[in-house]
């Protein structure tokens, strides 16, 4: 699947800057765990001069278990508040147990989940910020025997930045974050990691249903 980015109504995507291109282009290159369908969604027009944003959603014996969207913003004049000219926003939901949901550490445990992950796929980054929130939902009179869930929602933004070894001029390689952002979608979802040794499959970019 080619995807493109998304440009203010006046402008065309051959006018997005070439370090906005070649890090989106990275961004697509990420290698994602099989049970992520991943493509491409409309992204934000106002926030940044250049965004582009892909939406996942995890599915476990066709069962949607997850899901959740990132977010790729970029400001050539730089932003203050950003620390630089890129910021990542991200967003994931899944179902936990209802038992989780009274646990004093489960947002901070959430919070955690993407942090460590972002270590883990070495993806660097600067003035990383987000919420956790814990919602819970229980019936009541007809609706009684369907019981209570609870969801976890994990919102976040930080700013990638190069590696101290990459190569002067390299284009901000944006895989490891697309990765760690997978990763919070799988891990969230209750997911086990994938073994050391073990090939994680590129994701089915685009295919959904009968796309296997």
């Amino acid at each position: 699947m080619v995807v493109g980015q998304e440009t203010h109504p006046a402008t065309g995507a051959s006018t997005a800057p070439a370090e906005f291109r070649e890090a989106v282009a990275t961004m697509h290159a990420a290698r994602l765990r099989p049970e992520i369908l991943c493509e491409e969604m409309p992204a934000p027009q106002r926030i940044a001069p250049w965004a582009s944003a892909l939406s996942a959603d995890v599915t476990v014996d066709g069962v949607d278990v997850g899901t959740g969207r990132i977010i790729l913003l970029h400001d050539p004049a730089g932003n203050e508040a950003w620390s630089g000219t890129f910021r990542c926003v991200a967003y994931a939901r899944a179902e936990v147990d209802l038992e989780l949901i009274t646990d004093p550490m489960l947002a901070m445990v959430g919070w955690t989940w993407l942090t460590e992950a972002l270590d883990e796929h070495g993806a660097s980054y600067v003035a990383a910020s987000g919420t956790v929130t814990r919602v819970a939902t229980e019936s009541f009179g007809g609706m009684a025997d369907e019981g209570g869930t609870a969801q976890i929602e994990i919102r976040a933004s930080w700013t990638p930045v190069a590696p101290e070894d990459a190569p002067d001029l390299a284009p901000l390689d944006l895989a490891p974050h697309v990765e760690a952002w997978g990763e919070l979608l799988c891990t969230s979802a209750g997911l086990p990691p994938v073994p050391d040794g073990v090939a994680v499959m590129p994701s089915r970019r685009g295919q959904r249903g009968g796309g296997r």
